[in-house]
């Protein structure tokens, strides 16, 4: 008989504490084995109580989520999905993307008691990202270098051709050392669970001269997307923008499908943001903006699938690979989940899979123009 998947809540509202209990209850595959009002308590608990997910809030006396999930990962790593308001006075959007780089897998916004949100499709979410986190395998932890750090250590010039190799720990910035080749002209990412920190790891290494833009497709809870940008933002050496419908895309911009719409292009090339039916269960969905862009750009595009369950973006990859593009895959042992990308590669649409971190220098040569690899990794 498989056991339930164990459960620690670390929470200081008791009410909050309350209705997740409720709530988790009705999964008779999930148990909670043990509450927390702050991570101090939660962190000497660990050892007995050997939770296979601990969701965790932000704002808490004595130890707050942060300094939590950094020791737990550096102690006792384990899936943690942060549960937590979008917006609050003590609670801001980029203490929550904090958590994720600290090594917090997800995020699911805090259930507001007092409104009319829907509880039985907020149970059926939770339920699922935790069902989903059970699954996942410890991963290694990084230490980014500081914003200013980056921006100190590299020199970007057009005179010398240079490609730093990342260092395992540190993630370093690539340097474009000519003019990327007229071959590329944009680059399409989709991720879903995971994704904001293989983003992260991927979008800090881009150049502030890449001269193609780049569309992101990135499945994430309401109400979080533009502190996904803020936090992004301040890590990456680009301007990161919520797509607005009608705009032309700019070189050297990073753009994001906004919530709640897909992401296209129209024949002038501009923006087209569409509030339709999922696809693929995601609107935005990973398959749609990419789909539209193979249209769009053809084999000058670059198509990128990251960490993520299920299978938006799979067919989408399988239209760039078709249009004569470049596709790339997130490799299963850098993958925080490695649904979306191996529906990919089943369907053949995949010609390169690669670690996360090999990403950006690979990026670098195809936007050189030098040749690529010669097979899946």
């Amino acid at each position: 008989m498989t056991h339930p998947i164990r459960v620690l809540l670390v929470e200081d509202s008791l009410v909050v504490l309350t209705v997740l209990k409720r709530l988790l209850a009705t999964a008779a595959d999930i148990e909670v084995v043990g509450t927390a009002c702050n991570g101090q308590e939660a962190l000497e608990r660990l050892p007995a109580l050997q939770p296979d997910v601990i969701c965790v809030d932000y704002h808490m006396p004595v130890m707050d989520g942060l300094e939590f999930t950094q020791r737990v990962m550096s102690q006792f790593p384990r899936p943690i999905l942060v549960i937590s308001t979008s917006v609050h006075p003590k609670e801001n959007e980029h203490n929550v993307f904090r958590l994720l780089e600290a090594g917090a897998v997800d995020i699911f916004p805090k259930l507001k008691v007092n409104s009319d949100q829907d509880y039985e499709s907020f149970r059926h979410v939770l339920i699922n990202k935790i069902k989903v986190l059970a699954g996942v395998k410890v991963f290694t932890r990084y230490t980014p270098k500081t914003t200013a750090a980056r921006q100190e250590s590299t020199s970007l010039t057009p005179s010398t051709k240079q490609v730093s190799k990342p260092l395992e720990g540190i993630h370093t910035p690539i340097v474009f050392s000519q003019s990327p080749s007229p071959a590329i002209k944009a680059i399409a990412i989709g991720a879903s669970t995971g994704g904001p920190q293989a983003l992260h790891t991927l979008l800090t290494q881009l150049p502030d001269n890449l001269a193609v833009p780049v569309f992101c497709v990135q499945h994430i809870s309401e109400g979080f997307l533009q502190g996904l940008v803020n936090w992004l933002a301040a890590e990456c050496r680009l301007p990161i923008k919520i797509a607005q419908a009608g705009a032309i895309p700019l070189p050297g911009v990073i753009y994001f499908a906004p919530e709640r719409s897909h992401l296209e292009f129209g024949r002038q090339g501009q923006f087209l943001c569409t509030a339709s039916a999922s696809v693929d269960g995601h609107c935005p969905s990973v398959t749609v903006m990419l789909r539209s862009a193979a249209r769009q750009y053809g084999s000058r595009l670059i198509g990128i699938l990251l960490t993520g369950m299920g299978r938006d973006g799979a067919s989408g990859m399988q239209d760039v690979a078709l249009a004569g593009g470049i596709t790339i895959a997130q490799d299963e042992q850098s993958s925080i989940v490695f649904g979306m990308p191996k529906e990919a590669i089943a369907l053949g649409a995949v010609k390169h899979v690669l670690a996360i971190n090999a990403m950006p220098t690979a990026l670098t040569k195809w936007l050189l123009g030098v040749e690529e690899h010669q097979s899946c990794d």
